[in-house]
Order: C-alpha cells, then structure tokens, then sequence
C-alpha cells in the first residue's frame, strides 16, 4: 500500500513539472501579445512612468534671474594705525565700489511679460538680468516686490513669450508627485523630482506670512523663484527655500502655493506693493485654558503692542486677551493676522478684549503694514 502511494505521489510531482515547463515555455513566446492585451489603469500606464510632456511644456516658461548690486566699501589702508598717523597725518578716507551679484530663477506667467521670482533675489538690484530656456537674453525692470512673501514682479519686453499653465495648489495632496524646474549654482536649467512631502508649513524668519508647500524635490541656490509643477506641467509654487545645516538640499524645500502667489502678482502689478493693514502686536494662542466660572474663554494672548502702534494707542497692553474682532471670534494668531491683513488703513476696527476678568470694548484706526527687509 504504501509503495503504490509513493508510485502515485512521484508520478503526480513529475507530471506538475511537465505542466509548469510548459506554461513557462508559452509564455515566453506570447510575451507580446499578452503584454498588448493587459489593461493599465491610465494613472499606471507605461508611458506616464516619464514626465517628459510636463516638463516640455513648462520649462521654456522658467527663466534664470541675475541681479546685480552696487555699492561702496571703505578701504581700510596700513596708515589708519595710529602710530603711522604720527608721523603721516590723518588719511583721507577712501572708498571703492563693489559689485554684488546673485542668482535665482522666474517664471513667465502671462504674455504680457510679467514674471514672478523671489523678493530675495531682486531686491536693491540697479540691474536685472534674464536668460531665456531658449538662451536669449534680456533686462529686465522691477516692478515691485513684496518681503512679508518674499515675491517680486519682475517683467520683460518680448513679443509672445512662452508662457505656463496654471494650477491649483489648494488641490495638492500629500504624496502627489511634483517637479522643480530652477537654474541651481548657475549650472543651466535642471528638473527635479520629489514628492509633497505636507502643505500649509509655518517656519518663521522665512517669510512673514508662511504657508509653504514642503517637498523632498531637491531644490538649491539658484533654484529660488523657479517652478514647481504637478505632473501635467501645471504651476502649483514657486520655489522659495529650503531648511539645512549644509547650505545644500537636505530633502527639505519649500515653495509658496501658486495661489498666494498670484494674489500678491495681481497686487504688485495693480498698486506696485501690497497694501496690508497692520495693528502693531504680538500675540499667541491661549497655553491653558482661562476660565471665568464654568465658562471657558477662546481668544488670543497679547504678549506685546509695538509703541505708538494702533493697538497701544487703542489701549490695548500686554496681557490682554482678544476675543473678537469686528464681531468675529478670534481663536488663534494667524486667524487676527488673516483678518487684519485684509483691512485697509485707515479703516477702524471694534476690538472686545478681556482683562482680568473684566471685558472691554476698544476702537484701533489701522495702519498699512511697514514692510521687512531682507539682510543682504
């Protein structure tokens, strides 16, 4: 009995790699064909695994930006030492002009020339410089410049220039595929691929009014004002910074959403700067909860007025917590920064503050928001 089991056994294991010798054989023959007949999902077809279309389609939009400063420096001669002054007398001071140059990188958004880089990058410039993808050249004349985004408007005399198609950068998912398109180390135009690693990113001393689009894309000197692009060549952010210890890409870039973006183009083109309204504070969010009886308090904790600023000339002091504006709840530092921002100076605004325990209605006149300076 058991030796017909093993007949039986061996038999069925030799007959198995029959079959499966077989089956490999046909399709080695019919590779092709099978190939052919096998449906992709078009997210997954073989042709989308390259982006080349997206890149053709933007990058002649993208241009290099060079920006060039001039200023004076004192020179400092042997005869400033005192003891060579005993004997020579005072020098009478010198100073010698210097050139300061910097690169970055644009984009063409409309075919009235008007191109979008970084505040960074043009700012005190006597001249501005721009290389076309084709390898023209052209100067170029500031517009206007906003700090508190660092974004400028930059534009060039040029029948029918190539232009970029513009997408939605409210409709960027975490994961989604993006491309960044800049002129690196003044190397020429490079691409690089990475992901949205998260968006709405706060990272302070960067610009004022942060809300980045983070990616792992690498992006490096040079690439500053450049594109980024989803994976339909669509310009979903400029190019702005990155964060590393090393000065070079790290995994860590950030670009301001094309839709801040061209909220701020529009103004800079319309008024030549962007008109925010300022009311001159610090604030934080609420580190505990303050409660009066069994209620609990939302609003946002002054921490600092700026001197003669509206809110100090308002009454508004340090301490104070402010839980309406206008009549609409505040709740946290960038929501009374949304909503100031908006406002027009000159406009006044109801302010109710709670001190103490005690609440209190103020009147403050906006002002226009003084503009930052980047350090050269």
């Amino acid at each position: 009995m058991s030796f017909k089991l093993k007949e039986i056994t061996i038999f069925t294991l030799r007959f198995s790699a029959y079959g499966l010798a077989a089956a490999f054989l046909f399709l080695l023959i019919k590779h092709d064909n099978l190939l052919q007949n096998i449906s992709f999902p078009s997210t997954f077809k073989p042709s989308h695994y390259s982006f080349n279309s997206a890149v053709e389609s933007a990058a002649p939009a993208v241009i290099n930006v060079y920006a060039s400063r001039l200023y004076q420096e004192r020179e400092h001669s042997v005869f400033q030492n005192p003891l060579l002054q005993r004997f020579f007398g005072n020098p009478s001071e010198s100073t010698q002009k210097r050139l300061n140059s910097s690169i970055g990188s644009g984009v063409i958004m409309n075919k009235a020339g008007y191109i979008l880089t970084n505040a960074h990058v043009v700012q005190d410039a006597q001249n501005i410089g721009i290389t076309l993808n084709s390898g023209n050249q052209l100067q170029a004349k500031l517009i206007g410049l906003d700090t508190d985004t660092d974004l400028a408007v930059i534009k060039i005399n040029l029948q029918n220039p190539p232009t970029i198609a513009i997408g939605d950068s409210s409709k960027l998912k975490i994961g989604d595929i993006v491309l960044a398109i800049g002129n690196p180390y003044n190397f020429g135009q490079t691409i690089t691929q990475g992901i949205v690693s998260a968006t709405g990113r706060k990272r302070r001393g960067i610009s004022f009014f942060d809300d980045f689009i983070q990616t792992d894309a690498d992006i490096n000197q040079g690439h500053s004002g450049g594109a980024l692009i989803n994976i339909f060549g669509e310009l979903i952010g400029i190019n702005t910074a990155i964060v590393s210890s090393s000065g070079g890409s790290e995994g860590i870039g950030l670009a301001t959403p094309i839709n801040q973006a061209l909220n701020v183009m529009d103004e800079i083109i319309k008024n030549g700067e962007v008109v925010r309204g300022w009311l001159g504070i610090e604030a934080q969010a609420l580190s505990i909860e303050k409660i009066k009886g069994n209620i609990k308090v939302d609003g946002v904790l002054i921490t600092a007025t700026i001197r003669n600023g509206p809110a100090e000339n308002a009454g508004i002091m340090p301490g104070d917590i402010v839980l309406s504006i206008d009549g609409k709840n505040t709740n946290s530092p960038e929501q009374i920064i949304g909503m100031i921002t908006k406002l027009k100076p000159g406009m006044s605004v109801k302010i109710k503050i709670l001190r103490g325990w005690e609440e209190r209605g103020l009147t403050a006149v906006i002002l226009q928001r003084p503009a930052i300076r980047f350090p050269l």
